[in-house]
């Protein structure tokens, strides 16, 4: 595959919600918030509006990458507590179950002794440090893994008519499935950013090899980087750059 790409255009997301966690990887049992949302949560609501296949490969024919961050609304974190299930269904399990409904073995969430056999829970309960009321902005453009004009044009105007419309394959969320993210297409400069200046230091980039077409079997591949945001405003270098970390590739 190619580096080499049109840079194509860009794209302007405004989104809110709730609240928002984009959990710090160094703090694995509860979980803590960066204080703005990361690239790979972000790329996320980019893939939820739109995100072409391949016909023949049935991998992702492009990804989106994010180029700028504005943090709309001042900080904010509210503390939770969140129960988090310990589980969860493979969908293998689901194709045997489909085949033959004797197989099912429900995974019970909650449950009493008579129907686990065990006091043991399905469920645990975290600390969750959050965000409250994140607002952001959001510049993305997409990277074809292989470059074709047709192509990009059919995936930028697809991306624009959905977005436009509020339309969505799955709904956008901030960091964790439950925290729910409405989100609006917009152009021009809009609410400024917020005043805030921090230098974050080591900021999860993504979680995948954005450098190939992936599938949902693929190993993690993480990526980091500096990130420093100035006056509300998070610049994000390429996943080329080499300003991304990429630990154990060479």
């Amino acid at each position: 595959m190619t580096k080499e790409r049109s840079p194509g255009q860009t794209f302007t997301l405004e989104i809110w919600g709730d609240y928002g966690c984009f959990t710090r990887p160094e703090l694995k049992v509860e979980r803590f918030s960066y204080p703005c949302i990361t690239p790979s949560a972000a790329r996320n609501i980019f893939d939820a509006i739109y995100l072409e296949f391949d016909k023949e490969t049935k991998k992702p024919a492009h990804r989106w990458e994010i180029t700028k961050i504005e943090i709309l609304e001042p900080i904010r974190y509210v503390a939770l507590m969140r129960n988090e299930v310990k589980e969860k269904i493979s969908s293998a399990s689901v194709g045997r179950w489909m085949r033959n409904p004797e197989e099912l073995t429900p995974i019970y969430a909650d449950g009493t002794k008579d129907d686990l056999g065990t006091d043991a829970k399905g469920r645990t309960q975290r600390q969750t440090m959050a965000l409250k009321s994140p607002r952001y902005r959001l510049h993305g453009r997409a990277v074809l893994f292989r470059e074709d004009a047709a192509l990009r044009q059919k995936i930028e105007r697809s991306f624009e008519r959905r977005a436009s419309k509020g339309q969505c394959i799955y709904q956008p969320y901030l960091g964790c499935r439950e925290f729910a993210a409405s989100f609006e297409l917009v152009s021009g400069a809009g609410k400024p950013p917020t005043k805030h200046t921090e230098d974050i230091g080591w900021m999860l980039y993504d979680v995948f090899d954005l450098s190939r077409p992936g599938s949902n079997t693929d190993a993690p591949r993480i990526s980091l980087f500096e990130a420093n945001v100035e006056n509300g405003v998070l610049t994000v270098p390429e996943y080329h750059s080499p300003l991304v970390h990429k630990p154990g590739v060479t």
